[in-house]
């Protein structure tokens, strides 16, 4: 499995058979001009993981995408509150699977963590994408509260106001995957992603590549 880190949350993962992107938020470019996408999957409706401004573009040039996405952003479609995602938009609840191509997606959790107990929680998916005689990708998106099995490749996030760095450890740990690289970084200086970077390579057994700068990886 390819993996390239589009800045932040956004991942571009290929096999022999799909490309599919996942969170294309507006914390990040290098998803502006991607073509030839099989699927576009959003873990929930914060903008720096569903750029509202730029992702219909995206989809237009992509109209054979189908775009998976947290329920609630439905919602939010149909008041207006976000732009349509065209006619294959479709909500993709905790549990539910979809073959696309030779990936198998499954979504996995359900609620955004806690960033403060005065500030209502939303939804969120985690996509765990799965092809025969490749590693297992698990995108948890902005949640340390599912720990799917048989995860190959973690894509972690390196910081978020919902998340300490004690909680992200142990959230690597119990996953347990060979490799992973960070993602959700763009809050962090260039110090605090080497800080990140070195803490999980020290204290996890999960091998840590960084990605940043749009570098391509073969997992």
């Amino acid at each position: 499995m390819r993996i390239t880190h589009l800045g932040h949350a956004a991942v571009l993962a290929e096999t022999d058979g799909a490309r599919i992107l996942i969170d294309p938020g507006n914390l990040s470019d290098a998803w502006h001009s991607l073509t030839d996408l099989d699927a576009v999957l959003v873990t929930h409706q914060h903008p720096d993981h569903l750029d509202p401004q730029n992702l219909p573009a995206l989809l237009t040039v992509n109209p054979a995408a189908i775009v998976l996405v947290e329920p609630s952003i439905l919602d939010l479609i149909s008041s207006g509150e976000l732009p349509a995602l065209g006619e294959n938009v479709a909500g993709f609840t905790p549990d539910s699977q979809m073959t696309i191509s030779d990936v198998l997606v499954t979504a996995v959790g359900g609620q955004h963590a806690v960033i403060h107990r005065d500030i209502p929680r939303i939804g969120n998916v985690g996509y765990v994408l799965r092809s025969e005689g490749q590693p297992t990708l698990f995108h948890p998106g902005d949640a340390y509260d599912t720990i799917p099995n048989g995860i190959d490749i973690i894509a972690v996030p390196a910081y978020g106001p919902w998340a300490a760095m004690k909680e992200t450890i142990d959230f690597v740990r119990a996953v347990g995957a060979l490799e992973g690289f960070p993602i959700h970084d763009e809050l962090l200086s260039d110090r605090g992603r080497t800080v990140a970077f070195n803490r999980l390579n020290e204290m996890t057994a999960t091998r840590i590549v960084n990605l940043r700068g749009g570098a391509t990886h073969e997992f």
